[in-house]
């Protein structure tokens, strides 16, 4: 038997990172499933006996292309009007945003529409910054957030409200994004696919076999009590979602998946602006694992440590992985390297692709009208041009972390380009 050598020992690494990650993408693919079969049961348009006041907080920074139809179809949301007020916060901004939120709080006197502008000094810092300006003039027992290209379906709110409001361990409720123009190109068309791929595979999955599941920073409720508890939003974090999660879990609250509360949301139609999100994403979302992982020690954290771990084999052990297991089979068949390992490599990937196609294919089945051969086609090609895509936004988002870690950069806004 030929001695193994330094890339076959890499090689051996990738190979079981990725196996084992796709090993828990079908677990949690099969408690999404399991979740989903229990949504089709579920009555939540049986009225409360006492709805909360609930603040619905807007982030708006040059919303102009978007902000118009976003506020007009929360303004349609089937909740109590006079338990209702919707706060925009207009975020220093230079465009026309203000004067089209002027124009709508004209036109719409019916409706408790508050417009709260910020200049450079008092805004300007980034999402979690106009979160926390919006929920300190903010006066419902619970706190909606809304993206400001987000155009929620009317019954919206009230499924979230009527989920948490029934059950006094959850600390937050969040439902489902749908993309608005999934059909516009290849790239938005992918994006459709990933986000319902991870809704019911991640977030629905993790719900059902761990009572987990992760902020997504919009179509999202939270108990009031909760926030002046952990004092407000972080604003040093840019994934200000998924690190108020965490804060959410380690006061002893659950935060649930409700996808039968949907909204619909514009994503990136050019592959920049695409990727510029992407790595503020990446980026974001270190920020907070390396916040939290002292909880890995913690024997308080143990519900929670889950989350942790996976997060951490997704970013890291993965992510390093993909990225050497691609450049091995590269070189390999470049003829600039050898290794040695008995087997059959190519059926090693061949079987990793189609695992891939078979998880997405089940989550597809989970979403109405999205598992015809078309997308199932279209998960076949995603594997070998989107996703080895985001490893570079991967890379570039370690980049971003720690070039502004060095230079101790303050959060800002990442504006995501609207179309």
């Amino acid at each position: 038997m030929e001695q193994l050598g330094w890339i076959d020992y890499l090689f051996l690494y990738c190979m079981v990172c990725i196996w084992i990650m796709l090993l828990i993408n079908i677990v949690l693919t099969a408690g999404g499933y399991r979740y989903y079969l229990k949504t089709l049961q579920m009555r939540v348009d049986e009225p409360l006996d006492d709805y909360p006041t609930v603040s619905v907080l807007i982030p708006a920074h040059n919303e102009e292309k978007v902000i118009g139809q976003s506020v007009g179809a929360l303004m349609e949301l089937d909740y109590p009007k006079d338990k209702l007020e919707i706060i925009v916060i207009n975020d220093n901004s230079s465009d026309g945003t203000g004067a089209i939120l002027a124009e709508l709080q004209r036109s719409r006197p019916d409706v408790n529409l508050r417009i709260l502008t910020t200049g450079p000094e008092t805004g300007g810092k980034g999402k979690s910054g106009a979160l926390n300006n919006g929920y300190a003039v903010s006066t419902g027992e619970v706190l909606a957030v809304y993206d400001a290209d987000n155009t929620p379906e009317r019954s919206a709110l009230r499924i979230l409200i009527h989920t948490l409001w029934r059950n006094d361990r959850l600390g937050a409720v969040i439902g489902k994004f749908r993309t608005r123009n999934g059909s516009k190109n290849w790239l938005t068309r992918f994006i459709n696919i990933e986000t319902l791929g991870f809704q019911w595979m991640v977030q629905a999955g993790r719900w059902e076999l761990f009572g987990l599941c992760t902020i997504p920073g919009t179509n999202f409720v939270v108990r009031r009590s909760i926030i002046e508890q952990m004092g407000g939003w972080d604003t040093k974090a840019i994934a200000e979602d998924t690190e108020i999660s965490f804060r959410i879990y380690r006061l002893g609250y659950r935060i649930q998946y409700m996808p039968l509360s949907v909204t619909w949301e514009q994503e990136p139609e050019t592959v920049p602006v695409w990727m510029k999100q992407r790595s503020r994403w990446v980026k974001g979302n270190i920020y907070v694992l390396l916040k939290n992982i002292p909880l890995l020690f913690s024997p308080e954290s143990k519900r929670i440590r889950f989350d942790l771990i996976y997060f951490c084999s997704v970013y890291f052990l993965f992510l390093s992985s993909a990225l050497l297991s691609d450049a091995i089979f590269v070189l390999g068949i470049l003829g600039l390297i050898e290794y040695n390992i008995v087997g059959n490599t190519l059926l090693l990937w061949l079987m990793a692709f189609l695992v891939f196609v078979l998880e997405m294919a089940l989550a597809l089945s989970m979403e109405k009208g999205q598992s015809r051969p078309r997308n199932i086609a279209l998960v076949a090609i995603m594997y070998f041009t989107y996703c080895q895509l985001w490893l570079v936004v991967a890379l570039q988002g370690v980049y971003q972390f720690i070039r502004d870690a060095i230079l101790r950069r303050e959060a800002r806004w990442y504006k995501t380009e609207r179309f």
